[in-house]
């Protein structure tokens, strides 16, 4: 079967994640009034990924993306549970795993990231999850009904947040990091300390340089125990594996398109095919604001790059990257975090981190500011990612000075001002 339509142009989403959801949103707003198809291999419509790890105990139902109406009443085309597996890029066709057909004027894939798994004995448990999909998450959250000991590997912000939540439902938590401090590869030192004392004091128990060799089970085939390459066993009842995500670009390999740590964009989310768009997760992409191409594994990336092909597909201006920004809850900690944190810079401390309510400005030698991490801190956050977008220099001793308005810590030469 061959799905076809008029001239008017036909984009073809591969996966319905966040940013395929959006973009097909985006385009309709921005007034293609050609046939808009999503793909996706979930059963699930479109829905916001961050709950999944931030929200997952809670009772809520699945956070949809857009009301499930908007998809017909916009004329968006949803086929869900369906595998693209195959690219004509000469036939401009994507073939499924139950052998249809979909021609495309452009094609978008958006396929995301898979987590990476353990090549363990026992990665293969009942009770060992990643956390990826709603399935996921509901398995995770049966647990915490349950009040399941938890052991997460990896201590990211992923694994971070589904401590903080398990515990805050009463669960033992242990995280356990190959590195010698959590969110080694994102974050300061001086913020992973911080975040690490914020854990322990809240029974979160946080393990340092150790290597998870084996996961054991019980006779049933569940989850019993972990044990670490010293030989120390852990008992618990769930494994949450958060040790990273490779991007899904096998598609796009498979079909020839240039792919290196993911597949390969322009600042506008172009491939190296001209009919072919990528974006969110599974890109490699070109950004204003990072020296070479980076991955940002992040929704308000996943948003930009969305706009960015819609205005591609439409012929619009593509707009000026944003300053990459992320965020994460845990507890009742609202962190925001933007920029790219370089080597080399000082960390400037605004506020008291025993208040729960704080700044890190990350000045280059000339004050330059290079990254901020905020805990509770939205003027700061909300200044400094002006700050940022401006390559603004910052005063040290006005920055720790909490007398001092964020409007007014920049250096006397700088003429940037913000208002709070």
């Amino acid at each position: 079967m061959s799905v076809s339509t008029e001239q008017r142009g036909q984009v073809v989403v591969v996966g319905a994640g966040h940013a395929g959801g959006t973009l097909a949103g985006v385009l309709r707003q921005q007034g293609f009034d050609g046939t808009v198809i999503v793909v996706g291999a979930e059963s699930d419509p479109p829905y916001h990924r961050p709950p999944l790890s931030k929200k997952f105990a809670a009772e809520d139902e699945p956070q949809w993306l857009r009301p499930l109406e908007f998809y017909s009443d916009n004329n968006i085309e949803l086929r869900l549970s369906e595998t693209v597996v195959r690219i004509d890029r000469a036939g401009h066709v994507v073939h499924t795993a139950g052998g249809d057909g979909i021609d495309y004027d452009t094609l978008v894939i958006a396929t995301g990231a898979s987590a990476r798994s353990l090549p363990i004995p026992g990665n293969d448990l009942r009770g060992v999850v990643s956390l990826r999909t709603l399935g996921e998450a509901q398995e995770l959250r049966d647990g915490v009904v349950r009040g399941a000991s938890i052991a997460i590997v990896g201590g990211g912000y992923i694994g971070l947040e589904v401590a903080a939540a398990a515990r805050a439902k009463g669960c033992d938590v242990v995280i356990l990091e190959r590195e010698d401090r959590v969110l080694a590869r994102v974050a300061s030192s001086e913020f992973s300390s911080i975040v690490t004392e914020f854990h322990r004091t809240r029974g979160t128990r946080i393990l340092t340089e150790v290597t998870v060799s084996e996961i054991r089970g019980k006779a049933d085939g569940s989850v019993e125990s972990l044990v670490l390459a010293d030989g120390t066993e852990i008992g618990c009842d769930l494994v949450l594996v958060g040790v990273g995500a490779i991007p899904n670009d096998k598609l796009a390999r498979d079909a020839g398109i240039a792919c290196e740590s993911g597949i390969t964009v322009d600042g506008a989310s172009r491939t190296s095919d001209p009919f072919v768009l990528a974006i969110g997760d599974v890109t490699h992409r070109i950004h204003d604001r990072v020296d070479g191409r980076v991955r940002l594994e992040s929704i308000p990336s996943a948003v930009e790059q969305a706009r960015q092909a819609a205005a591609v597909i439409v012929g619009s201006d593509v707009l000026a990257h944003e300053v990459p920004w992320f965020w994460s809850d845990q507890f009742d900690l609202k962190m925001k975090m933007a920029g790219i944190l370089t080597p080399g810079t000082e960390a400037v401390l605004r506020g008291d981190p025993s208040t729960e309510k704080f700044a890190l400005f990350h000045l280059e030698p000339d004050g330059t500011l290079d990254s901020l991490e905020t805990v509770n801190a939205a003027a700061e956050f909300m200044a400094g990612k002006k700050y940022l977008a401006n390559r603004t220099r910052l005063d040290r001793e006005k920055l720790v000075d909490l007398g001092t308005s964020m409007r007014d810590v920049t250096l006397a030469e700088s003429a940037t001002v913000v208002s709070t």
